[in-house]
């Protein structure tokens, strides 16, 4: 990775310890727009995120798609509500749409986005001002919109039925889900990372028998096999951000589904009972978990996807 890109990792990783404790995490998924507005804000102003993947010409950072990973993958961690999920792949479609002049909103921040893959599944479709179709085939800009916010599972993740009026059409569709699968994945690999930090400091506070239950091998080994699978899936979302297609997003998206899924059952378990109470995080990660597999197709569906881009 290189020394910009480990900047960029550090500055958000800065901003979220400061303004993202998991008491401002619970506010924001709370709050009535399901986000923090001010951390947005600096989000937007300080690191650019909203701008990563907008050339400079057109007002944004000049960056690639694993800045905004980076990113997302920092956020994952903390479960920071954002819309940045959502307004980074808006602006991927309009670029390849070379339609520009909704992309200075967008990259100030000053303007949501969301993608529609599923009109049931919008993320941010509430509250988006730029809402784009993309069916496989086609681009097709919502001009109006109406939009009905859903009660999920995960609280952390902002999710609406949205469905459309005015609309015109775009442009091909450049596999703008493949671009989210990559982007998704790197949401939960974050997501697993920090969930198991959390399951290891826990092992090593609970004390059972008189001696932290860490220490015991048995939990050990779990531990140690939890965190080869966490370095294993990042290895690979990174290498498929770094070399898209239909193939690798496929393996990335199936492999942070089951990693992301594992690791949290696996900390539901060695936390103990208090991971179910609504009090501790680790049940936050584990509904993300659950949540972010079905976004954009089940875990199944990619592993279908793989098999048919391989055989």
């Amino acid at each position: 990775m290189s020394e910009e890109r480990e900047l960029l990792r550090d500055t958000v990783a800065a901003l979220v310890d400061k303004h993202a404790a998991p008491e401002a995490v619970r506010a924001a998924m709370e709050s009535e727009r399901g986000y923090d507005e001010q951390l947005w804000q600096l989000l937007c102003e300080q690191v650019g995120a909203a701008a990563l993947v907008v050339p400079e010409d057109l007002g944004g950072a000049g960056g690639e798609l694993a800045d905004a990973a980076v990113v997302l993958e920092e956020l994952a961690k903390a479960l920071v509500p954002t819309p940045l999920l959502g307004t980074t792949l808006a602006e991927l479609a309009l670029l390849a749409a070379g339609a520009h002049e909704p992309l200075e909103g967008l990259a100030e921040g000053a303007s949501i986005g969301a993608v529609v893959f599923d009109p049931e599944f919008v993320v941010n479709g509430d509250i988006a001002d730029v809402v784009i179709a993309a069916d496989g085939e086609n681009l097709t800009r919502w001009n109006t919109f109406t939009a009905q916010a859903k009660t999920t599972m995960d609280l952390t993740r902002r999710l609406s039925a949205v469905t459309p009026g005015e609309t015109s059409p775009l442009g091909a569709d450049p596999g703008l889900a493949d671009t989210a699968a990559l982007l998704v994945a790197a949401e939960q690999v974050g997501a697993a990372s920090r969930a198991l930090d959390l399951t290891v400091a826990y092992t090593k506070d609970r004390v059972q028998f008189g001696r932290p239950i860490g220490s015991f091998q048995a939990l050990k080994h779990r531990m140690a096999d939890l965190y080869v699978r966490v370095s294993a899936t990042r290895a690979v979302v990174n290498d498929a951000i770094a070399e898209p297609s239909p193939a690798a997003a496929a393996l990335a998206r199936f492999m942070a589904s089951e990693t992301l899924s594992t690791v949290t059952a696996e900390a539901i378990q060695l936390h103990g009972g208090i991971a179910i109470t609504w009090e501790h995080d680790i049940q936050l990660y584990f509904k993300r978990a659950h949540g972010s597999a079905q976004l954009l197709g089940p875990p199944r569906e990619h592993l279908r996807r793989l098999e048919a881009q391989i055989f």
